[in-house]
């Protein structure tokens, strides 16, 4: 039982690394104007408090981190449930108010909107966080130790990860989402039809072939208008293999009210 306990400490001390390492270069590099307004808790913040949030999460991350590392004082282990416990809460208001938004968690590499993944892999975590509590000696001594639930632990996360397909993506095409060449139009339709979004929503349609298409930074929107000749626009995100698809209904009576097209942020 000592070692299911002392085997959650060395994967929760590196993400919570992780996470403090890449929050504090993603403020560091500045990044592209806005993006930080899209990032976990720079989403709830002021524009001139973005930055200060990260830095604030990235050093709560630290000082958790450390306390794993160095003592077995519950007032960390505790604060490590909590501290993931609350992020799993964040995560998941995120993905119903701002399905736009990334989660953050490594700084812009997270910026691919929040998913079930990124939802479950903080619920992982909050269940390592809760098993390390009875753990009987400090984090140091289990990351020279590593066992074979740690590996097993470890590729949990990665299999919940979606950074790690968007960094493979970077290997490979050394650009941001946004300047990169998407998926040709029929793949990402193909994509859109393959999602339980669409199988949802399907049978609301006149058509299933949409009347207009269009790119906007990392999203594809298709538009259809259901059987109340509402417009229906469905959103897919172009990165990753199981990419993010949202759906928006605009009633007919408020389509005509802008005279002319305006653009959306995703």
């Amino acid at each position: 039982m000592t070692l299911v306990l002392e085997s959650q400490l060395p994967l929760l001390i590196v993400m919570l690394a992780l996470g403090t390492v890449a929050k504090v270069i993603t403020v560091g590099s500045g990044g592209e104007p806005g993006s930080l307004s899209r990032l976990g808790p720079a989403v709830l913040m002021p524009g001139r408090l973005q930055a200060p949030a990260l830095l604030v999460c990235a050093a709560g991350e630290l000082v958790l981190a450390t306390g794993l590392s160095l003592t077995t004082h519950p007032l960390f282990r505790w604060g490590t449930v909590a501290f993931f416990a609350l992020s799993t809460y964040v995560l998941t208001e995120l993905r119903r108010r701002r399905p736009d938004a990334g989660c953050g968690c490594f700084g812009e590499v997270s910026s691919a909107p929040v998913g079930l993944r990124s939802v479950g892999r903080t619920v992982a975590l909050t269940g390592m966080a809760a098993l390390s509590v009875w753990s009987p000696a400090p984090g140091w001594e289990a990351v020279l130790a590593p066992s074979w639930l740690t590996a097993a632990g470890l590729a949990l996360l990665v299999a919940l990860s979606p950074e790690v397909e968007e960094l493979i993506d970077r290997v490979r095409y050394r650009a941001p989402c946004e300047q990169r060449r998407g998926p040709a139009e029929s793949v990402t339709l193909a994509r859109l039809r393959s999602s339980g979004t669409w199988r949802a929503h399907a049978g609301e349609l006149a058509s299933t072939e949409p009347y207009d298409s269009w790119r906007e930074l990392c999203w594809r929107f298709f538009a259809f208008r259901n059987h109340d000749a509402d417009d229906v626009v469905f959103a897919v995100y172009l990165s990753g293999r199981r990419p993010a698809v949202r759906m928006a209904v605009v009633s007919a009576a408020d389509s005509g009210s802008l005279p002319e097209y305006t653009p959306v942020s995703a």
